[in-house]
């Protein structure tokens, strides 16, 4: 059998609380990501102040995590895009550029990391709320390369509110955990959609869940999903 990783994704709100209304205050979701005690997270909806620093870069330091951040689009308070916190040395970075238009701007951020059995494969992204857009979205990941070059997850806010071709095709192709429904992660408040999902490749899913607790209700519009991920014997060995 091969390593066990906890893996987790969390939309993040523009660290701006459950209601998205204050001015930004990282502390309150970096206590949650704190508290997911994942081997690597996927985060969404991700404020990268602009300036030399940034509490993006002193929340990574302060957990001991590597970072990658890639930028959707400006904010008024400065860049919003996906990022990746790793405990494993971040190796190579590359960003697709998910249709982006005038009214959304997409993109996934992928990472390799050297985990010291073998090379592993993250790949981040928040889809569009557009049905059409969303399943050519999907297209696009399944083609990346990143899924060839060995074991990989996909993690992030998929925006499935409702089954849909886009999703199905992640059901189709990917391996997803073996519940029978996926945890409710949004709202926050009073989950009641599976937005965050976590999908794999060259591994398997062995639990997932909704990391549901009080500060993580206040903390955002969306809980954080969390996995047990284990890379398959044959991957381990490579």
């Amino acid at each position: 059998m091969g390593p066990l990783f906890r893996v987790a994704s969390y939309n993040v709100h523009r660290w701006a609380g459950l209601n998205g209304r204050g001015k930004p205050d990282l502390t309150r979701a970096g206590s949650v990501i704190e508290g997911l005690d994942a081997d690597m997270i996927a985060l969404q909806e991700v404020l990268r102040p602009l300036g030399d620093e940034s509490p993006l870069e002193d929340l990574a330091q302060d957990l001991g995590l590597h970072l990658a951040f890639a930028a959707n689009r400006k904010h008024k308070w400065g860049e919003l895009g996906n990022a990746i916190l790793s405990r494993f040395p971040i190796t190579t970075i590359s960003v697709l550029d998910l249709f982006s238009s005038r009214i959304e701007r997409r993109c996934a951020l992928a990472a390799g990391f050297d985990t010291g059995s073998g090379i592993f494969s993250l790949v981040a992204t928040h889809l569009s709320l557009v049905d059409r857009t969303r399943r050519r979205q999907v297209q696009m990941l399944l083609e990346h390369p990143q899924w060839n070059a060995g074991p990989a997850v996909l993690m992030g806010d998929m925006n499935a509110w409702r089954e849909c071709k886009a999703s199905q095709s992640l059901e189709d192709t990917l391996h997803r955990h073996s519940n029978v429904d996926w945890p409710a992660t949004f709202p926050a408040s009073r989950p009641i959609l599976a937005l965050d999902r976590i999908y794999a490749s060259g591994a398997e899913v062995v639990s997932v869940s909704a990391y549901d607790t009080p500060s993580a209700r206040r903390a955002s519009d969306h809980l954080p999903v969390v996995a047990e991920l284990r890379l398959s014997a044959s991957a381990d060995s490579d």
